[in-house]
């Protein structure tokens, strides 16, 4: 493994933060997962980094002498794409737009938007299962916009770098084969699913922790979780493999439906985010709303999703729709 910057950030997290545990907290992970980056990172370095106990990680030799490399590098290095990003900016308004996302269909709606909307502009797209990627990317000056996805409430990618706009929000339902025995109901206990296998698609940040606490208050822990793209994850559910986890705005497949978890346990915010000092922050506010037009058709598409909504507004009202399929 080579290491890269985002390695060096990785070190200085731990170090700024004094234990792995608020490190995680603090990067958007797992502990475990930051447990075998750092891991990985040492193998690299050729030795330990951080010397760890109850009372938390301290940097050891090998650790000083990388973390004084890093209070360098760091700042150099976003005081460079800082300054790229200005000159790009002085060029001149470029009639393109370079969209980067994770895999969702909300990333080709927005590319149609766009290109209905500037029939003369060129449209292109970058796709990762990486957040982080996207958003340094486009703190690179290398896309102009991340349209990308966060758990609940915590904080998107590079916060303190890019302007981030929330784009909606949605609960997480459960896709089901349309034969299932649950298909018919309306909505469903999580602890009704304690039987079956889960499918969803891979990703950082907390979601599968979510997922792991919300099914531990409903007294279960999953039997297996298949992380794999969305193509696969709707032919696992279709064939009764799994049961699937799943946006609730996620379009209407066939053979499947989709059913919402009693109480929403899980949320998730589509998030559209553009470097303030780009040549594309000044067509932002056009983009945002093609992008929430298009999430607003995606709800319109979907029936359970809008049988939930009119569910919850004779419930609570209209303020209850907040903050579910509304953007802010």
């Amino acid at each position: 493994m080579e290491l890269e910057l985002r390695h060096l950030k990785t070190i200085r997290a731990i170090a700024e933060a004094g234990s792995l545990t608020r490190a995680a907290a603090a990067l958007g992970l797992a502990q475990p997962a930051l447990s075998t980056q750092l891991k990985r990172i040492e193998r690299a370095l050729g030795g330990p980094l951080f010397e760890r106990d109850r009372t938390g990680a301290r940097p050891t030799l090998l650790g000083e002498l990388v973390l004084e490399r890093a209070r360098v590098l760091l700042p150099a290095v976003r005081e460079l794409q800082e300054e790229a990003v200005r000159f790009a900016n002085g060029q001149g308004r470029v009639a393109r737009h370079r969209l980067g996302g994770t895999h969702g269909p909300l990333l080709g709606a927005l590319v149609d938007g766009l290109a209905g909307a500037h029939p003369a502009a060129s449209v292109s797209t970058y796709v990762s299962w990486s957040v982080r990627e996207i958003a340094d990317l486009v703190v690179a000056g290398r896309l102009d916009f991340a349209l990308v996805g966060a758990c609940g409430q915590s904080a998107p990618p590079a916060a303190d770098q890019l302007v981030w706009r929330t784009v909606g929000v949605d609960p997480v339902f459960v896709m089901l084969p349309e034969d299932h025995r649950l298909a018919g109901n309306r909505e469903l206990a999580l602890g009704k699913l304690a039987e079956e296998c889960w499918t969803d698609v891979p990703g950082e940040g907390c979601f599968a922790e979510c997922f792991e606490t919300a099914c531990a208050r409903a007294g279960f822990m999953p039997r297996s979780v298949f992380e794999t793209d969305v193509s696969s994850c709707v032919h696992l559910v279709r064939v009764g493999r799994a049961v699937g986890l799943c946006r609730a705005s996620f379009p209407p497949t066939p053979g499947v439906v989709t059913r919402p978890i009693a109480g929403a346990p899980l949320s998730w915010r589509h998030l559209i985010g553009w470097h303030p000092e780009a040549p594309a922050a000044r067509g932002a506010a056009a983009v945002v709303e093609l992008a929430r037009a298009a999430h607003a058709e995606a709800v319109r598409r979907s029936d359970s999703y809008r049988e939930w909504l009119a569910d919850r507004g004779r419930a609570a009202g209209a303020a209850a729709l907040l903050p579910f399929g509304t953007a802010t």
